[in-house]
């Protein structure tokens, strides 16, 4: 199994200086990987006392019956993870509060490659570091897969996002969350992120909801932030080279407009 190596944060402790309201119901952080899971799920923890915040594991499929509690009614957590859209996936969020972090693909591929590249991740992957192979290279390998090794982008988007719209999951666009985070004392990023808390079920946004904010999207305090990772992951580029824009229209057409990118 693929292990990532992140040093752990200081949250919980900032988090019991703040007032808190608990929760009436379950939260789950769901993204597909690579879109900002923890920059969200930080921000979050910061509105939500930690003694509900489900610790315990970073939800995913193949665990997800060990972990059904993370989604009890009675006891109400916000949990985090990545689950993809399946029969088990939609009867353990029924009636779970359900926000799903996407990305521009575009990004996507460029944040994916940086991240096999560092050495924050260890895995089966391990042999493309140490210029074995081209950037060039790695980034198709992030769009068109790896056979027995790595899904492609279709897969990873379809089943950790597509296949979720049209039900009562909340789609939010990371661009969006960068975007407000940037100007944190404008109007639109103060209804942007009372929106958000009120589909985590928190209804009311705390006067001291910047400084919150603040302490949870400080990028020191997130171990997969990608001034954070370390080994050779700098030298993928900061825009995805032309030719592999076309080759993600090509090999996942539409998937940029139905994620409202387009």
């Amino acid at each position: 199994m693929p292990t990532v190596v992140i040093k752990p944060d200081s949250l919980n402790e900032l988090n019991r200086s703040y007032q808190q309201a608990p929760l009436s119901r379950p939260v789950f952080l769901n993204s597909v990987p690579k879109c900002g899971t923890h920059l969200m799920r930080n921000i979050v923890r910061m509105f939500v006392p930690v003694e509900q915040q489900y610790h315990q594991a970073f939800i995913q499929h193949p665990i997800l019956h060990q972990h059904r509690a993370a989604f009890s009614q009675a006891s109400p957590r916000l949990s985090w993870g990545h689950l993809l859209f399946s029969d088990d996936s939609a009867i353990a969020l029924r009636n779970v509060r359900h926000i799903v972090l996407v990305r521009d693909p575009y990004d996507w591929v460029l944040a994916r490659a940086r991240f096999f590249l560092s050495d924050a991740f260890k895995g089966s992957l391990d042999h493309l570091k140490g210029g074995n192979v081209s950037v060039e290279e790695t980034l198709n390998m992030m769009i068109f897969g790896i056979h027995d090794k790595a899904p492609t982008m279709q897969e990873i988007f379809l089943h950790n996002a597509v296949a979720w719209l049209g039900t009562a999951a909340r789609i939010t666009h990371y661009e969006d969350l960068i975007e407000h985070l940037g100007d944190l004392d404008s109007g639109a990023a103060e209804a942007y992120f009372a929106a958000l808390l009120q589909d985590c079920g928190i209804e009311r946004l705390p006067d001291d909801w910047r400084v919150r904010v603040r302490a949870g999207s400080d990028r020191n305090q997130s171990g997969t932030a990608r001034e954070n990772l370390y080994g050779p992951a700098a030298d993928v580029p900061d825009q995805l080279p032309e030719i592999q824009k076309r080759l993600v229209d090509f090999a996942a057409p539409g998937l940029r407009r139905i994620l409202g990118y387009e």
